[in-house]
């Protein structure tokens, strides 16, 4: 009977592990065995072995799995589309086509994928073609934004503006969405932006979102890239001193960037001096203020081209700690090695802010609580730690609305400063104690960075 050849054959496989054809009836299909190797089964799409992970099953399988299934087969990409007139190319003759650049950039870019497919690198294609791996990267990825913009159905006219030479300026633009790479690239060629350009667009355009909160920010418009970059004129101009050629300028070309009416109207008003809303004490106030204050943004030294490597001194100490920080920071070789003048424990990396880079011998005094600088009000600033960046370079207190660094016995009531031995103090308060001289001018006060977005410090909040 067949329920009881059934179980004989069930039995027979669990407890002798291999399979004994005669013993079947002629329904059933014989378990080939993963130790024997059967001859007159070897051109036949048998079932594989079963895995030792799988539970056994009492019933064999009425139809084999397909033989071309692989639970552990290696990942292998598809090989990448070209061009139509480059399919029939051997390997030799794509490398003749990337060596001497036969045909437009976007057109021969796909090339290098398919040479990596087949086991080259890019050193090995860059000794044959003179390609550096720089420029693979660049080709390479400049074609997949190239082709996005296409996906996206940008202007034609648009996109063949970049068949010439456009590659580097479509790369820039590779971390941006789809929608903003397709409004970065029209502006792009609007302007006619050469790569730096359009590399400052991309990180306009990027870094506008995350200034929600910062002054005049609600007056430019996120979906336009020309006043993301306005944005970022506008605010890099409260970095420089009020009034200076580097603040007008930099205020000049927030306004020649700007796309909206109420941007550009922001931007008048600071040129006009009139700093935004409030009345004409308000506007006295601001244009005493020479110091910015900046809240650092998460992951902001990593994306910023430049940066600054400076001592750090702590409030606590005295003068004594400010005096012995080393003076000379330099990059060297072809890694940027950053080289002290001598061995300093703490330090800090700030991005290449306009108020720090021409400064000579920075120092940066950490103080653990906010509330210790010269504020007006004290509203917000809470337990907050901050960074003061000084200049040791200038140290005549000449500004009776400057900042500058002394020691807190300079000041009038013979050592006020919260219980620290340094301290910030007006220009004008200290000619009054006969003070000509500090331990350096106050350029930049750094806040920490925060993960929720709260309100900026504005100009008049200082004394």
């Amino acid at each position: 009977m067949l329920s009881l050849a059934l179980i004989n054959t069930t039995h027979t496989h669990h407890h002798h592990q291999f399979f004994n054809p005669t013993t079947t009836t002629t329904t059933l299909k014989p378990l080939t065995s993963p130790f024997l190797h059967h001859p007159h089964h070897h051109h036949s799409a048998g079932p594989r072995p079963i895995s030792a992970s799988l539970n056994p099953s009492p019933l064999i399988p009425a139809s084999p799995p397909p033989q071309q299934q692989r639970v552990y087969q290696p990942f292998r990409p598809p090989p990448s589309p070209l061009p139509s007139q480059f399919r029939s190319l051997d390997t030799a003759g794509r490398l003749d086509i990337l060596a001497n650049r036969l045909g437009l950039w976007f057109e021969y870019a796909p090339l290098i994928p398919s040479l990596i497919q087949e086991g080259f690198t890019p050193p090995s294609i860059e000794e044959v073609t003179g390609l550096s791996g720089v420029e693979q990267n660049r080709l390479v990825v400049a074609a997949k934004v190239r082709d996005s913009l296409i996906q996206s159905q940008t202007d034609p006219d648009v996109v063949a503006a970049f068949d010439l030479g456009g590659a580097e300026l479509l790369y820039e633009i590779r971390l941006l969405s789809a929608a903003q790479r397709s409004a970065a690239a029209e502006f792009i060629v609007r302007n006619k932006f050469d790569a730096k350009g359009a590399q400052d667009l991309a990180r306009a355009m990027k870094d506008f979102p995350r200034r929600r909160g910062d002054k005049g920010w609600e007056k430019f418009e996120y979906k336009l890239p020309g006043d993301c970059l306005s944005f970022m004129y506008y605010r890099q101009s409260r970095e420089h001193r009020n009034p200076s050629e580097q603040r007008t300028s930099a205020l000049e070309q927030a306004l020649t960037a700007a796309e909206t009416e109420k941007a550009k109207g922001v931007i008048l008003e600071e040129l006009e001096g009139k700093g935004g809303e409030g009345d004409g004490k308000e506007r006295e106030v601001q244009g005493g203020v020479r110091v910015p204050v900046v809240r650092m943004k998460m992951g902001e030294v990593a994306e910023a081209s430049s940066v600054v490597v400076l001592p750090v001194c702590r409030a606590e100490e005295r003068e004594r700690e400010i005096l012995e920080a080393p003076w000379g920071c330099k990059s060297q070789g072809e890694f940027g090695v950053v080289a002290a003048e001598k061995g300093w424990a703490r330090w800090v990396a700030l991005p290449g802010w306009e108020s720090v880079l021409g400064m000579s011998g920075g120092v940066v005094v950490a103080f653990p609580d906010a509330r210790v600088l010269p504020w007006k009000v004290n509203r917000w600033y809470k337990d907050e730690a901050i960074l003061v960046v000084a200049d040791r370079g200038r140290k005549e207190v000449v500004e009776d609305e400057g900042f500058y660094m002394v020691a807190a016995d300079a000041d009038a009531d013979g050592g006020g400063g919260g219980g620290y031995g340094l301290k910030v103090e007006r220009g004008w308060r200290l000619k009054e104690m006969g003070v000509g001289e500090s331990l350096g001018t106050v350029v930049l006060v750094v806040r920490p960075p925060r993960e929720e977005i709260e309100d900026q410090l504005s100009d008049d909040d200082w004394e």
